[in-house]
């Protein structure tokens, strides 16, 4: 699936302060980063320059839904008062709609779902870890039938002709001994997904029972694994 979104006009005022999060297919921190500073967006102290962890800490803040984690510090020495983050060492307690939400919930919830999405990305027969990218509309989501890596999208002079196109990554890196898949012009696999979504908009109900279908077949292989596993033990 497309990489959902990441941020849209949702505009906290905190002090002088305006922050403005940016939603975009399947855009990077980095993208989000760039977004803001272009327009002219400062972060809470006033800095031009967004930084990837400030970013993501936005991303994953609870307060923004509602909600409240309590004790994400504690006070390790009184006599100093020094407080440190709380790393399990004393209890915390999330409270749901402590406060007026600035952000819808699923809009966060897809968010999350995202973010471990792509910090979980791997391919290939042996799962073998890949970065994310969402530098173009169909980078990293889109899989070799044959062993099942990622295709990368590759800038290609081939006797002289200049065009884009995508190709496997194991195939790319390991020759056609290790996977003799296809190479695909960019312009032919955006637009067979551009008609895949438009039959999906023309018959939903057809999609719908297809993809539960999948689903069910996918967790009754999960549980049969498992209980394969439960057995060897």
């Amino acid at each position: 699936m497309l990489g959902v979104i990441l941020i849209r006009k949702y505009t906290i005022k905190k002090s002088c302060n305006k922050l403005r999060y940016i939603s975009s297919k399947g855009a990077s921190l980095a993208q989000i980063g760039k977004s803001l500073e272009a327009e002219g967006i400062l972060t809470a102290v006033g800095k031009g320059r967004w930084r990837l962890e400030t970013l993501k800490k936005i991303l994953q803040n609870e307060k923004y839904i509602g909600d409240a984690l309590l004790q994400k510090t504690y006070t390790m020495d009184f006599l100093i008062k020094k407080r440190v983050k709380n790393n399990g060492i004393a209890p915390q307690y999330y409270v749901e709609n402590n406060h007026e939400a600035i952000i819808p919930r699923e809009l966060y919830m897809q968010v999350q779902k995202e973010m471990v999405r792509r910090a979980n990305l791997d391919s290939g027969a042996d799962r073998k870890k890949r970065v994310y990218s969402g530098k173009y509309a169909l980078s990293s989501i889109v899989y070799c039938t044959k062993c099942g890596d990622i295709y990368r999208r590759i800038a290609w002079n081939n006797r002289g002709k200049h065009s884009i196109v995508c190709r496997c990554v194991s195939r790319v890196e390991h020759g056609p001994t290790s996977c003799d898949s296809p190479t695909i012009q960019e312009i032919n696999l955006q637009n067979a997904v551009v008609k895949a979504i438009n039959l999906v908009l023309d018959d939903k109900s057809r999609v719908i029972t297809i993809l539960q279908e999948n689903i069910e077949a996918v967790i009754r292989q999960e549980g049969e694994s498992l209980v394969n596993e439960l057995m060897r033990d």
